[in-house]
């Protein structure tokens, strides 16, 4: 299924799909109990589980550093493009959450579960990141 709105710019950013048979290496359960294959990398030697199954990570560049400016507070900080990307969907997500709420309801959109994720994610693998970019 794509995560899509057609009436404004964010477009399809991101592929979910579940993949069948038994659980294996690289798989996680997700909360609906599909099987989600996650791609697994080593970054300064400590082995990273990427949350968004279809995400551009940045392919061969996908340690290459940038900056990221936390938009309300104006605070910068330097990630792999791989963060980057998971920061990315975490943010188009929030938007489009609240963009859904403000015409169904507070807590109705299912974006939330996308940002809880990649929320999630940074606390647990860029803990500093998050405090600058996401806290």
């Amino acid at each position: 299924m794509w995560i899509s709105f057609d009436s404004f710019p964010i477009g399809k950013f991101a592929k979910l799909s579940p993949v069948p048979g038994s659980r294996s290496r690289g798989q996680r359960l997700t909360t609906k109990g599909e099987r989600m294959k996650q791609k697994r990398i080593i970054y300064k030697n400590k082995p990273i589980y990427l949350p968004f199954a279809d995400a551009d990570y940045g392919g061969d560049s996908i340690n290459e550093m940038e900056t990221v400016e936390n938009p309300f507070s104006g605070q910068s900080i330097a990630m792999p493009k791989f963060a980057v990307a998971v920061y990315d969907v975490t943010m188009g997500s929030n938007q489009l959450a609240e963009l859904y709420d403000k015409k169904h309801g507070m807590g109705t959109s299912s974006y939330w579960k996308t940002v809880r994720k990649g929320l999630d994610w940074f606390r647990k693998y860029f803990a500093e990141e998050y405090m600058v970019l996401l806290d």
